[in-house]
């Protein structure tokens, strides 16, 4: 019988190991139109409040755009400028979403609608198993029902401020939902320590 009990129990670790995995996010991708302007800034602010908390060690960060135009560019002059107004530097080079992204990574957050459609029809590319798909601003404390991170591109500086205190406090909420996620499911994959 006591054999039984260590064996069951062993079947218990095999049963919690892969949902374990599955439901934490650990590999994030923000997703804008260029990777010029948005989603390197959400990529550098994520990254830098990571390491205000002293778990930067424990993500995986990337940032790519929809469209192919500024692959191998770097952020738009005005993104960069923003961010080091607020002690956030940007290293990044332009990229394009790829089917494969969607294996690679966890969490995959679009800036506006129009991303999300397209990057859904990205995603339908991918085999496998792929990464959630969700809109950036469904982290936003203060969205109230608004889904775009508007672009600045055609527009001021006073824009690319407003699109960086959009993506601080949603990085920050955001933070927080993984953090209380990995804990949940490192309650949830606790094995009792009594037989």
């Amino acid at each position: 019988k006591l054999f039984i009990k260590y064996v069951e129990k062993a079947q218990f670790c095999v049963r919690i190991a892969p949902s374990t995995r599955s439901f934490m996010y650990k590999k994030i991708l923000f997703v804008c139109l260029g990777n010029i302007c948005r989603s390197p800034l959400a990529e550098a602010i994520f990254k830098k409040q990571l390491e205000i908390r002293g778990i930067q060690d424990q993500y995986t960060v990337d940032s790519c755009g929809i469209s192919n135009q500024h692959i191998g560019d770097r952020p738009d002059p005005r993104t960069i400028r923003n961010a080091r107004h607020h002690d956030v530097e940007i290293i990044h080079i332009g990229r394009q979403l790829i089917p494969s992204d969607f294996n690679n990574f966890d969490l995959i957050l679009t800036m506006d609608r129009s991303n999300f459609q397209n990057a859904t029809e990205v995603s339908a590319r991918a085999s496998g198993k792929k990464g959630d798909l969700k809109m950036m601003r469904s982290f936003d404390p203060e969205s109230l029902g608004t889904q775009d991170v508007p672009d600045p591109w055609y527009g001021n500086e006073e824009g690319f401020e407003e699109i960086f205190q959009i993506l601080s406090r949603t990085c920050e909420s955001l933070i927080d939902f993984l953090e209380k996620q990995q804990q949940t499911e490192v309650k949830k994959a606790r094995i009792p320590t009594s037989l």
